[in-house]
């Protein structure tokens, strides 16, 4: 089964959660620790990835450390063609459709298409938008941010990004972000596409968690609060309460 077999199979059923780690925040070690917990614990799938500090050697090491502690996928979450690993189960093919920059929207995707196909890792074609604050990531994607009181521009942005044929929309509020994308607005891009609606940036408690996926998150992703917890009964009820399982 494909990355993307198991993503549309497992959403059909209910909402996923995804944790997010960043190869340039600890030791590959203890990303693969983290994982096997976060695994434990009923998370669906480890994201591999970060807005800087990313490179060949700690983003390879990281994946084949955390590949041989969990059985779930992991999936690479890039920040540019300058590092893609051939470890990873798939990675998310990309675009930042609101940056002000065509870097983003298109050209390292285009440096990047030949050297995914020849290491032969398996592209999940997405559409990533950036909501306010955007944190470190918007401002690195050069972003104009969606505004939080502007649901429908928003919900363009993501129809826009199943037209143009994207497996999957994703509205990010940034790493580390106060506050988690707007409920209003993950309701309203939910209402207006039909791929899976993946949902990150400032989940870090279990009422955030539940909101999110109530507002019709299909995917929730949670980075920051899994690397700053002590990977105990929170990060537990956190996910139970994002797969609505708690």
């Amino acid at each position: 089964m494909t990355v993307k077999d198991y993503i549309y199979e497992k959403v059909k059923k209910g909402t996923m959660h995804m944790t997010l780690l960043d190869p340039a925040k600890q030791s590959p070690e203890r990303a693969a620790e983290m994982a096997a917990v976060a695994e434990s614990m009923d998370t669906d799938a480890i994201m591999v990835g970060g807005s800087t500090g990313v490179t060949q050697e700690n983003l390879d090491a990281t994946i084949l450390a955390i590949k041989k502690k969990v059985k779930v996928p992991v999936i690479y979450f890039p920040s540019g063609a300058h590092a893609i690993s051939p470890y990873a189960d798939a990675m998310y093919f990309m675009s930042m459709l609101n940056s002000t920059t065509v870097d983003n929207v298109v050209l390292q995707q285009v440096k990047g298409a030949p050297i995914v196909k020849k290491i032969q890792v398996e592209p999940l074609s997405m559409g990533y938008i950036i909501v306010e604050p955007g944190m470190k990531v918007g401002e690195v994607g050069k972003a104009r941010p969606i505004p939080r009181n502007e649901p429908k521009t928003a919900a363009a942005f993501a129809l826009a990004a199943e037209y143009m044929g994207m497996g999957l929309v994703y509205l990010e509020a940034g790493s580390g972000a106060p506050e988690a994308v707007p409920e209003e607005m993950i309701a309203a891009c939910k209402k207006s596409i039909s791929v899976p609606l993946i949902v990150g940036g400032g989940i870090r408690d279990v009422e955030t968690a539940a909101r999110v996926r109530m507002a019709g998150a299909d995917i929730v992703v949670t980075g920051t609060v899994v690397e700053d917890s002590d990977l105990g009964d929170d990060l537990r009820r956190l996910i139970k309460a994002a797969k609505g399982t708690a």
